[in-house]
């Protein structure tokens, strides 16, 4: 196939080896299909055209699906590479926020460290303080137990 802006009906029908009137049918059948018409109203395809007419070929011809089939797999593989965009979409951002994250926690390891190498080397000397122990509070005697009848109140 060479590089070239439009084919026609005729270079198309070659192309896949089948009639022009099913390459016209399948163009009211498949949405995705939609051939640029000139003036006097022949149809002119692009090569994204052809793409999407290779693809309905091999589903059809190839595969053996029926036209509804084919249709459905169409939208399949649009919505594969939709997913596949979302993907790396997603992947751009998780990499940022990584990237963000990183910065951070090598932001706090430096601090952590002139804090450490300020707490090494100390101004003066701390005197040393000897806390004594509380003495431990007596337990409280438990109230005597008293069996209570129905009548006393």
């Amino acid at each position: 196939m060479s590089d070239k802006i439009y084919y026609t009906m005729g270079e198309v029908a070659e192309m896949f080896d089948v009639n022009a009137s099913l390459i016209r049918y399948w163009g009211t059948q498949f949405p995705s299909l939609k051939p640029h018409r000139n003036k006097k109203g022949n149809r002119l395809f692009s090569p994204s055209d052809i793409e999407t007419l290779k693809r309905i070929y091999h589903y059809v011809k190839e595969c053996g699906m029926t036209l509804e089939g084919a249709k459905r797999a169409l939208r399949g593989d649009r919505s594969e590479e939709a997913e596949g965009s979302a993907d790396m979409e997603l992947l751009e951002r998780l990499q940022s926020l990584r990237s963000m994250l990183v910065a951070v926690r090598d932001s706090l390891d430096e601090q952590s460290e002139r804090e450490q190498a300020a707490a090494a080397v100390p101004s003066e000397p701390v005197p040393a303080v000897v806390e004594q122990a509380e003495p431990e509070p007596e337990p409280q005697p438990k109230p005597a137990y008293r069996e209570q009848t129905l009548f006393e109140w």
